[in-house]
C-alpha cells in the first residue's frame, strides 16, 4: 500500500511537471512563425533553434531516468530509448550516410567539393559533439549558399539575410571563401557576388542613402583574391580592379592601396593602369610593323608569399 501511494504521489508530481512546462506548439501556424522569424531576425531565430534542439535531447534523456525509476517501483511506462551504446552507433552510421551523400566528406562544399574536415575520419566529423556538427554543417551551408548562389538551407537563408544587412555572419563567410584555398572552398561569383564584395568591403552596412558608394560587376572572390569592375562618377564606365589578400601575396609593383575588409584583413589594391597594346602587322615594304594603342590593363600580379 505505501509503495502503491509513493507511486501514486510521484506520478501526480510528474503530471503537474508536464503541464507546466508544456507549451501549445500545436497551435503555431506557419504564418506566424514566419512572422517571429522576420520580427527577430533570421540569425537570431537560427541560433535558437540550436539551443532548443539541445534541450530537446538532454529532455529526452531525463525522461529516459523517470520511465527507469517509475519501472522500478513497477509501474509499466512507455519505452522511450534504449542503450546509450545502441544510440550512439546508429547515430554515428546516420552520420556516415549522410557524409557519403554530401560527396564523402563534411566539410565545405564550394564549386569544387572539398573539406576542412576529414572524410576518413569519423571522429573529427563529430569532433565538438552535436553542438560542433550543427555549428559545422550551419556554416557548411551559408558558405554554400555564397559559392552556387543559392540553397543552403537554414544556413544559406541566414547568409542571404546578414548579405542584405552588411552583418558580420555573411562577411565571416564571404572571408572565409576570400582568403580559403579554391579547391577546397571555392569561388563567389556571378548572381550575388556583387552583392557580396559590397558587404565584405562595409558599403552596405553604411546604408542605401550614403553618397559615393561604388557598384560592382564581374566579381569573383576567391583563393586570396579578389577581381572585379568598379563604376564610381569618376569612372562611370567602370574600371577594372584586382585585390590580393596581403598575408597570402607580396606587395604589388607600381601604384596601390591598403583596404581594410568588414572583417578586419588587409588587402593590396590596384586599378587598371594606361598600357600601350601593340599588334602586328606586314608593311608594304615587307617588314614586320605594328599598330599601337592605348588601353587599360592591370598590372602583372604580384607573387604569393609561399612561392617566394
Amino acid at each position: 500500500m505505501k509503495k502503491r501511494t509513493k507511486a501514486l504521489i510521484l506520478a501526480a508530481v510528474v503530471a503537474t511537471a508536464l503541464c507546466l512546462l508544456s507549451v501549445s506548439a500545436f497551435a503555431l501556424t506557419e504564418s506566424e512563425v514566419q512572422r517571429q522569424v522576420d520580427a527577430a531576425g533570421r540569425e537570431s531565430v537560427t541560433g535558437n533553434i540550436f539551443i532548443w534542439f539541445l534541450c530537446a535531447v538532454a529532455f529526452l534523456k531525463v525522461s529516459q531516468k523517470i520511465d527507469s525509476f517509475l519501472s522500478s517501483l513497477g509501474i509499466n511506462v512507455g519505452h522511450t530509448g534504449g542503450s546509450m551504446l545502441a544510440e550512439a552507433m546508429i547515430a554515428m552510421r546516420g552520420v556516415g550516410m549522410a557524409k557519403g551523400m554530401m560527396g564523402g566528406n563534411g566539410g565545405y562544399s564550394g564549386h569544387s567539393a572539398g573539406g576542412s574536415v576529414s572524410s576518413s575520419d569519423g571522429a573529427g566529423f563529430m569532433s565538438g559533439g552535436l553542438a560542433g556538427v550543427v555549428s559545422r554543417k550551419f556554416t557548411n551551408d551559408a558558405v554554400k549558399s555564397a559559392t552556387n548562389g543559392g540553397g543552403g538551407g537554414i544556413g544559406g537563408a541566414a547568409f542571404s539575410a546578414s548579405v542584405s544587412k552588411g552583418g558580420g555572419f555573411a562577411n565571416r563567410v564571404i572571408g572565409d571563401v576570400a582568403t580559403g584555398d579554391i579547391s577546397k572552398k571555392g569561388t563567389i561569383s556571378g548572381e550575388g557576388a556583387s552583392d557580396a564584395l559590397m558587404s565584405y568591403l562595409g558599403y552596405t552596412a553604411l546604408g542605401s542613402d550614403t553618397e559615393d558608394v561604388p557598384s560592382f560587376s564581374n566579381v569573383e572572390i576567391g583563393g586570396g583574391r579578389i577581381t572585379a569592375t568598379e563604376v564610381t562618377p569618376t569612372n562611370p564606365n567602370g574600371i577594372e580592379t584586382a585585390m590580393y589578400h596581403a598575408e597570402k601575396y607580396a606587395a604589388p609593383d607600381g601604384n596601390y592601396t591598403t583596404v581594410t575588409t568588414a572583417d578586419g584583413s588587409s588587402w593590396y589594391k590596384q586599378y587598371a593602369v594606361d598600357t600601350v597594346e601593340r599588334t602586328p602587322y606586314s608593311a608594304p615594304d615587307g617588314e614586320v610593323a605594328y599598330h599601337e594603342k592605348i588601353v587599360k590593363k592591370l598590372p602583372k600580379s604580384p607573387p604569393r608569399k609561399d612561392k617566394l
